[in-house]
C-alpha cells in the first residue's frame, strides 16, 4: 500500500484494480486516474516488464491527453503482464477473462494499446459493453488501420514548424525523419511525413534499426512490418540494434514506442532538432529538460498525440460515420493545443511540457470543482 501511495496527488488516482484469475494465467491492472470530466478511456496494455509505475503514469498521461482534447472523459490504464505474441487463442481467453473481470468496475472504458489491437476489443466487447476502438463490422473505426494518432504527430509536426523559431531554412521538405517505433503509430507517421516530401531515414522496431541517410523506402518498409517482419528485413541500409536509432543523424525524431527510451543517461546523444512524441512518456522529464536547454523543441506526448483516442471517443459516443469526419477533428484539437503550448512556452521561456501541464491541469482542475467529491 505505501508503494502505490507514492502515486496519490491532487488529481488521483481515483481507483485502482487488481486482477488475477489464476486459471487463465491473468494478471493485470488497472488505473482510473481521474473521472471530473467523464468516465475514463485509456488502453489495454500488454507486456511481460511493465511497471506498477508505468501503469499509473499512463494512466495520468491519459487524464492530460483527453483533457488537452477537451473530451468529456478522463483518463486510465490497463496493463496486462504478459506477452503480446502470445498464440491467438491464448491472448482471446485472456481478454474475454479481463473484460468478465473488470465487468462491474463504473467509469472506466478499454480501448487498444500495444499489444491489443481492435480484434482484442471485438472479444472484451462480446464480455463488456465498456469499450472502444472497435472493427469496422462492429460499427468502429480501425484507428490503428486508418492512422488516426499518426495524423495527429503529423499535425503537431506541422505546428511545430509554423510557431517555433528554427534554423534559417528548416521545412518539412527534405526534412530527415527518424522514428523509433515503426509499429501502428509510426508506419503511418512515415507515410504522412513522406507525402510532404520529407525523407525517412531511420526506422526502429523490437528486432533492431536501419539507417539510409539517403533516404528508405516508406512503402517497403511498411509491407515488411505486414507481413510479419522486421526492419532488419529491408535489404538496403545500415543495420543497427534497436538503440542505435538514437544515435542517427536527423532533423526531426519521433519516439513511438515504448516508455522512457531516451533518458538522462543517453539523451546527449540525440541529434534532431524537433522530438515529437508519439509514444506515451518516451522521454523522462529530465531528457526533455536537457532537450529544452540545447535548444530542441519537445512535443509532449498528450499534446502530440491524442489522435487515437479522439477516433475511440467519439466512436463511443457514436460521434461520427467516416474517416474524413475524425481526421477533421483531429486535426482542428492537435493544431489549436500544440499552438496554444508553444505560444506559452515562448512568451514564458519555458519547457512545452511545462506550459502543457498548467494548460491541461487546470481544465482537469476545473471539472473536478464542479463535483460533489474532490475526485470523483
Amino acid at each position: 500500500m505505501a508503494d502505490i501511495l507514492r502515486f496519490v496527488d491532487k488529481l488521483g488516482p481515483a481507483k485502482i484494480v487488481q486482477v488475477f484469475e489464476p486459471f487463465v494465467d491473468l494478471k493485470a491492472l488497472l488505473v482510473v486516474d481521474n473521472i471530473a470530466m467523464g468516465p475514463a478511456i485509456g488502453g489495454v496494455r500488454i507486456a511481460p516488464d511493465v511497471s506498477v509505475e508505468e501503469c499509473f503514469r499512463l494512466a495520468r498521461t491519459m487524464t492530460l491527453k483527453n483533457a488537452a482534447a477537451g473530451l468529456p472523459h478522463g483518463g486510465g490504464k490497463v496493463v496486462v503482464f504478459a506477452d503480446p505474441k502470445m498464440p491467438k487463442p491464448d491472448k482471446e481467453r485472456l481478454m474475454r477473462a479481463l473484460a468478465c473481470a473488470l465487468r462491474d468496475v463504473r467509469g472506466y472504458i478499454m480501448g487498444p494499446d500495444m499489444g491489443t489491437d481492435e480484434e482484442c476489443m471485438a472479444w472484451i466487447k462480446d464480455e463488456n459493453a465498456q469499450v472502444a476502438g472497435l472493427p469496422a463490422e462492429l460499427g468502429g473505426i480501425p484507428l490503428d488501420e486508418i492512422g488516426a494518432t499518426a495524423w495527429g504527430i503529423k499535425q503537431a509536426v506541422d505546428m511545430a514548424l509554423q510557431y517555433w523559431q528554427f534554423p534559417a531554412g528548416f521545412s518539412l521538405e527534405k526534412a530527415r525523419v527518424a522514428i523509433q517505433g515503426f509499429g501502428a503509430v509510426g508506419k503511418h507517421t512515415a507515410r504522412f511525413l513522406t507525402a510532404q516530401k520529407a525523407v525517412l531515414v531511420g526506422a526502429a522496431d523490437s528486432q533492431g534499426s536501419v539507417y539510409g541517410p539517403d533516404g528508405l523506402d516508406v512503402d517497403e518498409l511498411i509491407r515488411l512490418k505486414e507481413a510479419g517482419k522486421s526492419v532488419m528485413d529491408y535489404p538496403k541500409g545500415q543495420k543497427f540494434d534497436r538503440d542505435g536509432i538514437i544515435d542517427f543523424d536527423c532533423d526531426i525524431w519521433v519516439p513511438a514506442a515504448r516508455p522512457d527510451v531516451v533518458h538522462e543517461d543517453n539523451v546527449h546523444r540525440l541529434k534532431a532538432k524537433l522530438v515529437v512524441e508519439g509514444a506515451n512518456i518516451p522521454l523522462t522529464y529530465g531528457a526533455e529538460k536537457y532537450l529544452h536547454e540545447k535548444g530542441v523543441l519537445v512535443i509532449p506526448d498528450f499534446i502530440a498525440n491524442p489522435g487515437g483516442v479522439i477516433c475511440s471517443a467519439m466512436e463511443y459516443r457514436r460521434e461520427i460515420l467516416v474517416q474524413s469526419e475524425v481526421f477533421e477533428v483531429i486535426k482542428e484539437k492537435v493544431r489549436y493545443n500544440t499552438r496554444l503550448v508553444l505560444e506559452e512556452a515562448r512568451a514564458k521561456k519555458i519547457m512545452p511540457r511545462d506550459a502543457a501541464m498548467h494548460l491541461t491541469v487546470q481544465r482537469v482542475e476545473r471539472a473536478m470543482s464542479f463535483k460533489r467529491w474532490s475526485i470523483y
